[in-house]
């Protein structure tokens, strides 16, 4: 009697452990390790449903605002110039890769850490007026001084811009102000 007995609780062993093996993912079963292997279940796997990429947090790159490609910028710049400097095409598309070449040299010479502020000014002014010579190179006489007259007036429309954004901000401020009074 005893071998039978023996025998039967060696198998009901086995049986167990095989059952416990395979609910719990293994011996390289093919579904990875983990209990519910990672598809919602609790084990090394993933957990609760998530993905190792949802269990990470915020992606670092969420936090900084996407740049704008430097093309596109130049782009913008020489569409609102055509119809006031009258470019035709080739001139557009020269005067828009000067443009972005700037926009690429002026971004490298923002984020240098090496120079002053000082520095920066005097490296952005010489960058300025070496755009401006390869610009009216492509230029005819009268398209020059139409050239002029725009980036003026660009200048202005960017100062009003910034002006009309910080008096924004500044309403922003004051509503906020008064509203927190008024809730007192």
């Amino acid at each position: 009697m005893k071998p039978i007995q023996n025998l039967i609780i060696l198998v009901f062993t086995l049986f167990c452990f095989n059952s416990v093996s395979a609910q719990y993912g293994g011996y390289n079963n093919g579904y990875g390790n983990g209990y519910g292997n990672g598809y919602g279940g609790y084990g090394r796997g993933g957990g609760m449903g998530m993905d190792r990429s949802m269990m990470q947090g915020p992606q670092a790159n969420t936090s900084k605002p996407k740049e704008i490609p430097v093309e596109e910028t130049a782009a913008k710049i020489v569409e609102q110039m055509k119809p006031a400097v009258n470019l035709d095409e080739l001139q557009a598309i020269a005067i828009t890769n000067v443009f972005a070449d700037g926009l690429r040299e002026q971004g490298i010479l923002l984020k240098n850490e090496s120079s002053s502020q000082d520095q920066k000014m005097e490296q952005m002014k010489a960058l300025k007026e070496s755009m401006t010579k390869k610009i009216t190179a492509f230029l005819n006489p009268d398209q020059v001084e139409k050239y002029t007259n725009f980036m003026d007036n660009f200048k202005e429309i960017k100062k009003t811009k910034s002006k009309k954004k910080k008096d924004k901000d500044k309403d922003n401020k004051e509503g906020e102000k008064s509203v927190e009074k008024t809730e007192e």
